[in-house]
């Protein structure tokens, strides 16, 4: 795999203030700024998909997994290497869709999958649709960094803005340094889970979410959360995918740690 062929950018619907709350479950060094009304981007500082057998589009399927069960929002990984290009979208704990193209353009992916891409976003039925289902058609004039394009203009109708130069398809080294020099740009370092869940619990546990952290429903929510850590985390340590396994391991504590702080807080 060539280095500078590889990247990954994690789109978030939501303000930065919420993103980088929730983004600490990753444990990985990134760069936030906003993107636009009401989203985010989450750009590595490091590259992790390197320094293990995991390729790009799996370490970024497993942050955008691990991200989503962690907040109440959807979360977009968009990837490329020298090969192939494509698109992973995770929002609760319902299945990640993705569409994969090839370096020519040559889309891959699996019919449908743009239509749910496009209902879970709550993208347009009819004119948002339509220009998702052109990127799924063949066109000897696109490549692979020209559907990812293509795909952030369709978003750009839901108020989704990219900071300037940063773009879909350069090397990693390049939206590094592009990120780094935006105004409005913050790091996010890596912390342990414990210290996460417990920055979000201070944020959130008197707004609209409170619900969720302690009570009946924040019960219900760790016990979902550890019933769905663990046949994933079997899934992904039988088949030897790390970042898989580590998103199940993150999804099971943080189920844990929820379950744990409402007992803390009844007792209290």
């Amino acid at each position: 795999m060539s280095e500078n062929a590889t990247g990954a950018l994690l789109l978030c619907r939501a303000d930065p203030a919420a993103v980088r709350i929730a983004a600490r479950v990753l444990g990985e060094q990134l760069l936030l700024a906003p993107a636009g009304e009401r989203w985010s981007v989450l750009v590595p500082d490091a590259k992790p998909w390197l320094h293990t057998e995991e390729p790009v589009d799996r370490v970024a399927g497993g942050w955008v997994t691990t991200l989503a069960v962690a907040s109440d929002w959807p979360v977009l990984a968009l990837w490329w290497d020298h090969d192939r290009s494509g698109l992973t979208l995770a929002s609760g704990f319902r299945r990640p869709v993705g569409y994969v193209w090839r370096a020519d353009g040559t889309p891959v992916g699996e019919d449908g999958a743009m239509r749910t891409f496009g209902a879970r976003l709550r993208l347009d039925p009819v004119l948002d649709l339509q220009a998702l289902t052109e990127l799924t058609l063949p066109d000897p004039l696109a490549d692979s960094r020209s559907r990812l394009t293509g795909l952030t203009a369709v978003l750009a109708r839901t108020g989704l803005a990219l900071p300037t130069g940063l773009t879909p398809g350069d090397p990693a080294d390049r939206l590094r340094e592009v990120a780094r020099v935006h105004p409005a740009t913050g790091r996010i370092d890596p912390t342990g889970l414990r210290e996460a869940v417990r920055a979000e619990l201070a944020a959130f546990e008197d707004g609209t979410l409170g619900p969720w952290l302690r009570g009946p429903r924040a019960r219900a929510l760790g016990a979902a959360q550890l019933a769905a850590g663990v046949p994933l985390a079997l899934w992904g340590f039988s088949r030897r995918r790390g970042g898989w396994t580590v998103a199940a391991a993150l999804l099971m504590a943080h189920g844990v740690l929820g379950l744990a702080y409402d007992r803390m807080r009844a007792g209290a």
